[in-house]
């Protein structure tokens, strides 16, 4: 009975032993794929601080990577989905698709896609009402405009951007009836080069207000409105004064630090739910953010007309 008792508790000492050196369960990964460069000080730049931020918040490891093509995006979140990554977010409604055929096969792993646009399964949105500032934006450069010609340069015509333009031009009519609109797409998120001459070319036909939603693309659209006296301009996704500063006039923000981290938080703890998850101006996330050295530029009417509309938009989305 005594041997019995030693084998039982050999036993037991070789299964705690075994216990304590199985290896410790995988700590929770985040990471983030873009579609162009986080050298764009716009889109992507934001996004990869706040990965940053997620990293410096939350004490997890992170990663990220550039993938540019539609086949390159797919990999990407397959490959992160298949290292056991938690949380990856696709960022731009481009990955939405692809988002969707991976995640069947990775039903553990939260998707969230920025400015994406449904919920399916593990997949999940998170919608920047960036229109919603573009249209302040328009406003002010509806009042400012001495041509009455004013301009919008795009990378991709995807359904934010298209928004965004829409609502640009929106704000300067209702400021400004005679306010005629140029809009450029480029087909390219990337091509600072590219984006200089669509700036040089709306300039050339009249456009002395200019917007845009072309990531590193745009660079060229501040080089352009540089180089033309009169012309001003308005940054997109953050605030972009630095890159011209006595020619941008405001900028539509969105602070995708804070979004990505507020989503980490929740799939970290456990308690996130995929759903629909839309940010508007009432929410901090998504803002018209002017340049306080140009002040000067902007009639007092004006001004109260842009704060009247924002607080309007506020009310409207019950925020």
């Amino acid at each position: 009975m005594i041997a019995a008792r030693a084998l039982g508790w050999v036993l037991a000492g070789v299964l705690l032993a075994s216990c304590a050196t199985r290896e410790a369960p995988a700590p929770f990964r985040v990471a983030l794929i873009t579609p162009g460069s986080i050298a764009d000080a716009a889109w992507n730049s934001g996004a990869f601080t706040g990965l940053g931020q997620i990293h410096d918040s939350l004490g997890v490891p992170i990663s990220h990577v550039e993938a540019r093509t539609p086949a390159e995006q797919e990999e990407a979140l397959r490959t992160y989905a298949a290292q056991g990554y938690d949380l990856i977010f696709g960022h731009g409604f481009e990955f939405q698709s692809p988002a969707e055929r991976v995640s069947a096969d990775y039903p553990a792993v939260v998707f969230i896609i920025t400015s994406g646009e449904r919920v399916q399964g593990n997949v999940a949105p998170l919608i920047f009402r960036l229109s919603e500032a573009s249209y302040l934006a328009g406003m002010v450069a509806g009042g400012l405009t001495k041509s009455n010609v004013i301009g919008f340069v795009g990378g991709v015509e995807l359904p934010p951007v298209r928004e965004a333009s829409e609502a640009w031009v929106a704000g300067a009519r209702a400021v400004n009836p005679e306010v005629q609109s140029r809009t450029t797409y480029l087909n390219n998120w990337d091509d600072a080069a590219l984006g200089r001459e669509a700036a040089r070319a709306l300039i050339r036909v009249g456009a002395d207000m200019l917007h845009h939603n072309a990531d590193a693309a745009a660079i060229g659209v501040f080089q352009a409105a540089k180089e033309a006296p009169g012309v001003y301009l308005f940054g997109a996704n953050a605030d972009q004064t630095e890159l011209a500063p006595s020619r941008v006039v405001g900028s539509a923000v969105i602070d995708l630090p804070r979004a990505l981290l507020l989503v980490a938080r929740e799939v970290q703890s456990g308690t996130f739910t995929p759903r629909v998850e839309s940010f508007g101006l009432g929410s901090g996330v998504v803002q018209y953010v002017p340049n306080l050295a140009l002040d000067s530029m902007i009639p007092v009417a004006l001004a109260e007309r842009v704060r009247a509309a924002e607080d309007s938009i506020r009310q409207r989305d019950g925020q």
